[in-house]
């Protein structure tokens, strides 16, 4: 009750998590753990289902993501599942993607500031003024929460100095919430410059759960 977020913890359901029955509780269990011990969830004993996840060249032509592999067997309990609309995901996150770049033959990374705001089962995102890794940048995600998945479709303008020309690109996306709410990670799809179709990763961090105008302008900067 102290974060404002009533949960129907049970004492049997204590007993699963101290018998290692479930190894992922909800987000609402989750963070409450948290606050009661002081301490991460996971150092508590419990799994998060979400590795990190790094792009590289697949000896094809093309560029895949590998998943880190110490959490690649933790499983969602189903009676653990987060419901559609449990989760409150408005707040300012830390995007971050990488991507090859076949003409200078390396990979790079953005990074944006975005303000997230939830309607029901439905996100919007928009980058933060001023708050991307490439200047005049913006972003933007349409999104669906669908229990700890989501999926959508993002779009960036590049700017019109910058080394793509103010090119406008778009593409699909899809991640995995980890059990706190305050972690996305997933892959996304788009085009390039010759039209060829790529991949790689994509990260969201939650960094404050306040949309108020100091919140916003506090991250209208470049992320470090």
């Amino acid at each position: 009750m102290e974060l404002g977020e009533p949960n129907e913890a049970s004492k049997r359901l204590v007993q699963r998590w101290e018998a290692g029955v479930s190894r992922t509780p909800r987000g609402v269990y989750a963070r409450a753990l948290e606050r009661v011990t002081g301490r991460p969830v996971e150092a508590l004993g419990f799994s998060l289902p979400v590795p990190m996840a790094r792009v590289h060249a697949d000896g094809k032509g093309g560029h895949d993501m590998d998943a880190g592999v110490e959490d690649t067997a933790a499983v969602v309990d189903p009676q653990q599942a987060a419901r559609p609309g449990e989760e409150s995901f408005t707040g300012v996150w830390l995007s971050r993607y990488e991507f090859y770049s076949s003409s200078r033959e390396a990979t790079y990374e953005g990074r944006h500031h975005v303000v997230i705001v939830q309607h029901g089962n439905r996100l919007t995102a928009q980058s933060l003024p001023g708050a991307s890794s490439n200047p005049d940048s913006p972003l933007t995600l349409d999104l669906t929460v669908d229990r700890n998945v989501i999926t959508g479709t993002w779009v960036e303008q590049t700017a019109t100095d910058g080394y793509y020309n103010g090119a406008c690109y778009h593409g699909a996306i899809q991640m995995l919430v980890e059990s706190t709410g305050r972690r996305m990670t997933g892959k996304w799809v788009g085009f390039g410059k010759e039209f060829d179709v790529n991949t790689g990763p994509w990260e969201l961090h939650l960094v404050g759960r306040s949309t108020s105008k100091a919140a916003l302008a506090q991250y209208s900067t470049p992320p470090e």
